[in-house]
């Protein structure tokens, strides 16, 4: 007997007395911890992010060009990488060369790109996490993971949620969903803390206001 059937037996011996029309129990999980307001629910997200090691950024629809030319330009990026359905006008005030997404693009030309952006599906504030799904705003997986600087697009309050069910509820599974909570970081048996292994070293979010957020 192996180690996989050893376990297996268990598991029967221990259900060996349960009825076999026994109803699973449903639990009741909160789909939010406390209640706050659209602008509070924001406030922690951004909190959040910057916990996370995240650049954040607040600005309305009509200081966005100018806002990520001024980050590209900061970094000193040549290139940005841009998915096929992002916005034009949010790169219309920067003159840096454009990469398009292409399914042929190798890994080592990814990696030669400064900078990408993007916008995303969702923001779990109680998380600070960040969640793509690959639409033609996002684009494919990789550009958000090879390239070292990542500014991504929240529009608020449309695209901010408070907890992961409620995040859940507005993705398909379907979908290769992304989910990114700050800079790529890990840390080996001393706590070395290490960026930019697995994904971007640098993760700016800029929170795009389309309108009033109520307090109350």
């Amino acid at each position: 007997m192996n180690s996989r059937e050893r376990i297996l037996g268990r598991v029967r011996r221990a259900l060996a007395d349960a009825p076999a029309d026994e109803e699973p129990i449903a639990r009741d999980y909160l789909r939010e911890h406390g209640r706050r307001t659209v602008a509070e629910t924001v406030e922690l997200l951004a909190e959040n992010l910057a916990d996370y090691r995240a650049l954040v950024h607040r600005t309305d629809t009509g200081g966005l060009a100018g806002l990520i030319a001024g980050l590209l330009e900061k970094r000193g990026s040549a290139s940005v990488l841009v998915p096929p359905g992002l916005d034009e006008e949010w790169l219309a005030a920067t003159g840096v060369k454009r990469v398009a997404d292409r399914a042929e693009s190798t890994p080592a030309e990814l990696d030669r790109v400064d900078s990408v952006v993007t916008a995303c599906a969702v923001a779990i504030a109680e998380t600070g996490t960040l969640v793509l799904d690959g639409s033609p705003d996002q684009g494919r997986r990789r550009i958000t993971l090879v390239p070292d600087h990542h500014i991504c697009v929240v529009r608020v309050p449309d695209q901010v949620v408070s907890s992961v069910p409620q995040g859940l509820e507005r993705l398909d599974p379907a979908r290769p969903l992304t989910w990114i909570s700050g800079p790529s970081a890990t840390s080996d048996i001393e706590l070395d803390r290490v960026e930019g292994v697995h994904g971007p070293r640098t993760l700016e979010v800029v929170l795009v206001s389309q309108g009033r957020i109520e307090s109350t």
